[in-house]
């Protein structure tokens, strides 16, 4: 395979899995951007010829920077991004949750994650900022994220990606103990 075809492969593959991360079929996404599903199937399969806008239009509806859908590199997200479990290979440490949910590959770097546990007792979410890149994935029970000014219920297998430069915490949702696993990437 030509450089320019695993190129444009790895452009379809992302597609692919941006998409189906956020559940959504390639019908619906087909209908969304106004082609027939045979043309938007050919744009997952092969990368090649997608339009420029059709990639800005999923960049946006799937929370992610136009460039990374091109090149692969995670930007720095300004917003949230909520998703579901994802696909990928099972380790020990987290039965029934997936290496892609639960490592950050930060400029070739792998993160690992931390596991919190919240007690419903405990004080409302400190609101903190740092520097990087934070994943936080809920492993049982509710946790609730406070995102500047919005809140998110994030229930067992929820998660959600974003830039810690803005103002957020974390607290209990529910009247049991939460557990989250969080990966930060400085």
């Amino acid at each position: 395979m030509a450089a320019d075809e695993k190129q444009f492969k790895d452009i379809g593959l992302r597609i692919e899995g941006l998409r189906e991360s956020c559940e959504v079929t390639r019908t619906e996404m087909a209908r969304e951007l106004g082609v027939s599903l045979e043309t938007y199937s050919s744009w997952e399969e092969t990368g090649a010829d997608v339009p420029i806008s059709a990639i800005y239009h999923m960049a946006r509806k799937f929370g992610v920077e136009f460039t990374e859908i091109l090149t692969g590199n995670a930007a720095k997200l300004n917003t949230y991004q909520v998703v579901r479990k994802g696909q990928g290979r099972e380790i020990d440490r987290y039965p029934g949750y997936h290496y892609d949910d639960l490592a950050w590959r930060y400029y070739g770097k792998l993160m690992q994650p931390l596991e919190v546990v919240l007690d419903p007792s405990d004080e409302p979410a400190k609101m903190v900022t740092h520097s990087g890149q934070e994943f936080n994935l809920v492993l049982e029970g509710c946790v609730i994220v406070t995102f500047e000014d919005h809140e998110f219920a994030l229930n067992k297998g929820d998660s959600i990606y974003f830039n810690p430069s803005h103002l957020h915490g974390q607290r209990c949702g529910g009247d049991k103990p939460a557990r989250f696993v969080t990966v930060i990437a400085e």
